[in-house]
């Protein structure tokens, strides 16, 4: 079994996302440490890129931050190592195909197992085309996270019997961020994906509130937070990681 199926073993999983080097890598490191103390279950890492065409202004701006401090893939690689060393929580990278082309694919892919990173959401690769992604996460034992969106329902299945790791459901049409009420019929989502595979479902885009995260952990086996922690990286800067430790702690029991 994949370490990321562990991170829904215990009850519903709450996966919350940072951007790296936003702030600073060192502060991205304590809040790694804090997320993990405040009980995620399993931590979603983002790779800054220059055109993040999924998110929202909220993470673009922390993308932009990142990339403007000289965050580098290897940079983030070698954190990695630093947090491995005690942090036991499965982790995944998100970032962009581009991302991971430039340092070229296998390359990263093999550095992402020696690292101890557990999986890889790529947003911008359509289903149709994550082949030469999808095979190279196999041959190294990388999960690679399939996205499924409410636009997406004939696809669901065939999406659904391919993935690994767990189903990264998009609650919202459009970028990340977040939203004042989420309409999309979360548990018609999660049914058609049960039907095709047996494998986890976490919902993401536009949860913030304990409230949201209830609601729609009910429909779900685990909630993803990103626009709302990034808000607090940009709110408190490096003093941020008491703030983002005391949110993750709230929104876990939210829907423990």
């Amino acid at each position: 079994m994949s370490n990321i199926r562990k991170a829904f073993e215990n009850g519903k999983a709450f996966i919350p996302f940072v951007t790296c080097g936003d702030p600073s890598l060192e502060v991205t490191e304590q809040i790694v440490y804090a997320m993990e103390r405040a009980g995620a279950d399993l931590i979603e890492l983002g790779i800054p890129f220059s055109d993040p065409t999924a998110e929202g202004p909220v993470i673009q701006e922390a993308n932009v931050r990142a990339l403007t401090g000289h965050v580098t893939t290897d940079s983030i690689f070698d954190m990695v190592k630093r947090l491995r060393k005690t942090v036991k929580v499965p982790m995944a990278f998100m970032t962009y195909a581009n991302v991971v082309f430039s340092y070229g694919a296998e390359r990263f892919i093999r550095t992402c197992k020696e690292i101890g990173m557990d999986g890889l959401i790529l947003p911008d690769i359509p289903f149709e085309e994550k082949e030469e992604f999808s095979e190279l996460c196999m041959k190294y034992g990388v999960d690679l996270i399939s996205l499924i969106a409410p636009t997406s329902k004939s696809r669901i299945t065939m999406i659904a019997k391919e993935a690994s790791g767990f189903v990264y459901c998009v609650s919202s049409l459009g970028v990340t961020g977040t939203r004042s009420e989420i309409t999309t019929d979360i548990g018609s989502m999660v049914k058609l994906v049960k039907e095709a595979k047996d494998i986890p479902c976490a919902v993401g885009f536009g949860i913030s509130t304990p409230e949201q995260a209830r609601t729609i952990a009910q429909q779900a086996d685990g909630i993803i937070v990103g626009s709302a922690i990034v808000k607090l990286c940009a709110k408190y800067g490096k003093d941020c990681v008491p703030y983002i430790e005391e949110y993750v702690k709230k929104m876990k029991s939210a829907i423990s």
